[in-house]
């Protein structure tokens, strides 16, 4: 008799543990990629530190200075009309899009919304790495959507015992800005990041843990639960989330000898729009300037995030995490309004221009998020 002595992967050693009950299950398993399942994919160590925080100097608690200017009422009747800003409202609550990008503006101001959007996270199965409300700035922990994995009747069986031996490979996080507009409401926006597992050699003995691009339909989805909690509607909630995409209005360029996003818009809809790219595409928002037009970043470019390889099932089942040893680099992202039409830079740590191939890297992938 032969027996198989090949190497067995962590997500292979994961399911032998039922190999042998579900040869004589019968039927195929079925994705529940409808739903949404989240449980945070641990209590501590999480995939990646939080951000450290705790250097800010400058207290930005909401602020918005000068005036917002905001587009003109959206027919909720009208779900597929193609306009250029296309926001729709029930009641204080509306959203506003661009592009691939929606954020909800509310009128309440912030000290009335961080309650509930605190507990609308830990009520979707998170758990909160980030809860610093003098920043208007909350972020969850890595969690899975259990929903992606198979239902079929091994899982109902023997998951509930060992439901830790089943994992769909991917992990998310979502971070949470609040900024006060002028009015006195709120512009809440919602980022993903997510990361997947895959295997770091030809052997496929170990897996590592990188990033991989933000899912768009994820954050509109988890904004039209937020409207949910603030007192829309479900059927109303899907109709304001169903409204038109608009066409894309940004581009890279080159200015005075400088690589730059130039957005056709102005500086309001442009800011709001750079601070959601930045927060889904791996930059750490250490501090924001509105009335500069600057934000202060941390950032580490995608490569360098990579997880070491994992020690196996034994070391996963008793927590233990790879860690990260990429250092995140200090940046200024410039955000100026000319005649409309706005230029987004990239400055070094000490706002000067910055020519590396390190700032051609974030402009374009600031440009590529914007699209």
């Amino acid at each position: 008799m032969k027996f198989d002595t090949a190497p067995r992967s962590p997500r292979q050693l994961r399911w032998s543990a039922i190999a042998l009950a579900a040869a004589l299950a019968s039927g195929c398993s079925v994705l529940q990629e409808d739903k949404i399942d989240y449980k945070s994919a641990k209590q501590v160590n999480s995939l990646e530190v939080p951000p450290d925080l705790s250097q800010l100097t400058r207290e930005s608690r909401y602020t918005v200075p000068g005036n917002v200017v905001t587009a003109s009422g959206y027919q909720v009747a009208q779900p597929t009309q193609r306009i250029a800003t296309a926001p729709a409202a029930v009641g204080d609550v509306r959203i506003e899009r661009a592009g691939n990008q929606r954020w909800l503006v509310v009128d309440r101001p912030p000290e009335q919304l961080w309650g509930p959007i605190r507990d609308f996270w830990q009520e979707n199965g998170f758990l909160l790495t980030l809860d610093q409300e003098n920043l208007g700035l909350m972020e969850t922990d890595w969690a899975e959507n259990r929903a992606k994995l198979p239902q079929d009747i091994i899982r109902s069986t023997l998951g509930k015992i060992f439901d830790s031996l089943y994992s769909t490979g991917e992990r998310d996080k979502f971070r949470t800005r609040l900024e006060r507009t002028a009015n006195g409401g709120t512009e809440v926006f919602v980022s993903h990041r997510g990361m997947v597992e895959v295997y770091s050699n030809e052997r496929k003995d170990s897996t590592v843990w990188q990033p991989r691009p933000a899912d768009m339909e994820l954050e509109a989805e988890f904004l039209r639960r937020m409207m949910v909690k603030l007192g829309v509607s479900q059927e109303q909630s899907k109709a304001l989330v169903a409204a038109g995409a608009v066409p894309p209005s940004s581009r890279v360029a080159t200015v005075n000898n400088l690589p730059v996003v130039q957005i056709d818009e102005g500086f309001d809809r442009a800011w709001r729009r750079v601070g959601l790219a930045l927060d889904r595409t791996g930059f750490t928002v250490e501090d924001r300037d509105r009335s500069q037009g600057t934000y202060f970043v941390r950032y580490v470019a995608p490569d360098a995030t990579r997880q070491t390889a994992e020690p196996g099932i034994f070391g996963r089942l008793f927590s233990s995490t790879p860690k990260q040893e990429a250092t995140p680099q200090r940046y200024r992202i410039a955000v100026r309004t000319t005649d409309n039409q706005t230029t987004v830079s990239v400055l070094d740590a000490n706002g000067q221009p910055d020519r590396s191939g390190a700032a051609q890297r974030i402009v374009q992938v600031i440009a590529d998020d914007l699209k």
